[in-house]
């Protein structure tokens, strides 16, 4: 994670922790899980997409219907450790999802096109 996004930070001392088999601090982990979220939001705006991490948040995104009311149509939950590899590009959508560790629901809910993000964008 050499980006000199200020988020980063958060993301690679997340990283930092799993890779020693140490648990995150709660509130970095929850910095990076949401940088992640709203730069995924930002770079693919829209609302048709609902993304879902628990417990740490959940962004809309992708072009399209918008969805307002219920559960939407078009829905992608994961983890947050699986959020963090996939959307820097650790582990492939392709991969995650085969693996059962990212749940998907909708004709619009493949993110594969739209990750790994950069955090330097």
């Amino acid at each position: 994670m050499s980006s000199p996004h200020p988020k980063s930070a958060a993301v690679a001392a997340t990283f930092a922790a799993l890779d020693e088999g140490r648990t995150p601090e709660r509130a970095v982990f929850r910095e990076a899980v949401r940088a992640l979220l709203a730069a995924l939001a930002e770079r693919v705006p829209g609302r048709s997409v609902e993304v879902r991490v628990p417990p740490y948040g959940a962004v809309q995104c992708v072009p399209g219907p918008r969805h307002t009311r219920g559960t939407p149509p078009n829905v992608v939950e994961m983890d947050p450790v699986t959020w963090l590899e996939v959307a820097t590009g650790r582990r492939g959508w392709a991969e995650a999802v085969a693996q059962g560790r990212v749940r998907v629901s909708g004709v619009r809910a493949d993110l594969s096109v739209h990750l790994p993000l950069d955090l330097g964008e």
